[in-house]
């Protein structure tokens, strides 16, 4: 990537470029990294979210009014409010972990709070950077109220629209279908999620438990979607091994992979995947909190880097995960010593893999190259080579 433009005379555009130039176009704060990367550097840089879950990502605050609201047995305190309905003490396996959707699902019956939880979301994500958000989310588990799925579908749509009206966040939808749900519904929402297509809804996902409950089982659902052009992604290799993502991708047509951990596992599937740039949507502390990892320093994240995979970094549901787009960043760059350069690079990916028509993506990558650029230059970062050494 290069950060020094050039006059027509070939000589540095200015004399602070010609102090910094070193060897070709890289520039001193290329190498940056740890804690020399701050926070406030971190929240401003220019993000996506391909993968975050609506209803694991609302704010505590919302979670405890609306769930009073409907007569949930709801503590004063967040924490342990936390401790009653989303534990953390990584006792549990992931089957565990998706029951914490149930509590959150119980207070998203109403056109309202979809809404008002879409959008504040989005606002949350803004704050932090995003300017990109696909939020996914499984409208049949909307409906226990009268709402049709429709209609959930376009109340996650409104409140998506009045977040961009309010903060300049654009995003899309991803309608998710669940594994263990019977087929026939899987198809009912790949139809739905054809009839919003290029009216806010991006792909059909399929999620939910993996072992027993092979993606094959709704290939009529991802017939239909790839069959009216509808994108897909879906949820693979998070609990299960490599043959999950390698059905997801020569069976069900999926563009995109969520999680896709262990496909480390199958060096020649993971070559595939490195050659045809399909994207991982690789969340780290969603990872670790449903007992996927136990480590993170054994996560396959900076190997699958090192092998040219297109990561992307999302944070899958920040309420249960507890983290942020900006945290999940620093975990990311702590974890696995990340240069400046390869956390703007691990950026890009995000951008490359959203599901955006190709012109406003290609708008979208080059404003966020010119704005890596001139966040470094507000931040004077060349002035000071890595590790505090003097750039000069």
């Amino acid at each position: 990537m290069s950060s020094i433009s050039k006059n027509t005379n070939g000589k540095a555009a200015s004399s602070r470029a010609e102090a910094i130039l070193k060897i070709g176009d890289y520039r001193p704060s290329d190498q940056l990294r740890g804690a020399d990367i701050t926070d406030e550097l971190l929240r401003a840089l220019p993000k996506t979210d391909l993968h975050v879950h609506l209803d694991g990502s609302l704010r505590m605050a919302t979670f405890m009014e609306l769930g009073r609201a409907i007569g949930m047995e709801m503590p004063a305190e967040p924490e342990d409010v936390r401790a009653m309905y989303f534990p953390g003490d990584r006792t549990c396996v992931v089957d565990e972990f998706l029951s914490h959707f149930d509590h959150t699902v119980k207070v998203l019956q109403t056109e309202a709070a979809l809404t008002r939880v879409a959008r504040e979301l989005a606002e949350d994500f803004a704050a932090d950077g995003v300017w990109w958000v696909e939020v996914r989310f499984c409208p049949l588990k909307h409906t226990e109220q009268g709402l049709t799925p429709d209609g959930a579908v376009a109340a996650v749509a409104a409140g998506l629209k009045q977040a961009e009206e309010s903060t300049g966040i654009k995003g899309g939808i991803i309608v998710t279908g669940i594994r263990t749900i019977d087929p026939a519904s899987s198809l009912n929402l790949a139809r739905l999620a054809s009839a919003w297509r290029k009216r806010g809804v991006v792909a059909f996902d399929l999620a939910g438990a993996e072992e027993d409950h092979p993606a094959k089982n709704h290939l009529d659902a991802f017939y239909h979607v790839m069959n009216n052009n509808q994108n897909v992604t879906i949820h693979a290799g998070e609990s299960f091994g490599p043959a999950s993502i390698h059905q997801a991708l020569h069976r069900c047509g999926a563009n995109r992979i969520g999680h896709g951990v262990r496909l480390e596992e199958d060096p020649d599937l993971m070559a595939y995947v490195a050659d045809n740039r399909v994207p991982l949507e690789i969340c780290l502390s969603s990872n670790l909190q449903s007992c996927v990892i136990d480590d993170l320093s054994r996560h396959p994240f900076r190997y699958y880097l090192s092998e040219g995979l297109r990561v992307c970094l999302n944070t899958d549901n920040t309420l249960f995960a507890r983290t942020s787009p900006a945290k999940e960043l620093r975990l990311a760059v702590d974890t696995f010593d990340l240069t400046l350069l390869e956390t703007e690079n691990l950026l890009l990916n995000g951008f490359k893999s959203a599901f955006v028509p190709a012109r406003a993506k290609g708008e979208m990558i080059v404003e966020a190259l010119e704005t890596f650029t001139s966040l470094r230059d507000k931040f004077d970062l060349d002035a000071v080579a890595p590790h505090g050494e003097s750039a000069q």
